[in-house]
């Protein structure tokens, strides 16, 4: 699980970068739209925040000026079908 977990924050942390980028915005200025605190920004799209909850993609989604539901849909993309966070 753990392992799982580490992954897809990996993943989630490199689609918001991208986003972030293409939309030419600092991560002091995204994260202080966002009401994120920049290291809190950091951490997650460096893949080193543990678990980001919805709240917070919420925000990240708006500050990205795109549908929260666009960045799950990425995710699922990237990681794959296969990719599950239970144990079996």
């Amino acid at each position: 699980m753990q392992e799982r977990l580490i992954k897809l924050t990996h993943v989630l942390g490199e689609i918001i970068k991208e986003h972030r980028v293409a939309t030419g915005k600092s991560m002091y200025k995204i994260s202080a739209e966002s009401s994120i605190l920049k290291s809190t920004w950091r951490r997650i799209e460096n893949g080193t925040y543990k678990d980001v909850n919805l709240s917070s993609v919420w925000k990240i989604a708006e500050g990205l000026e795109i549908p929260p539901e666009e960045l799950i849909k990425e995710l699922r993309e990237k990681l794959g079908d296969d990719f599950s966070l239970i144990e079996e």
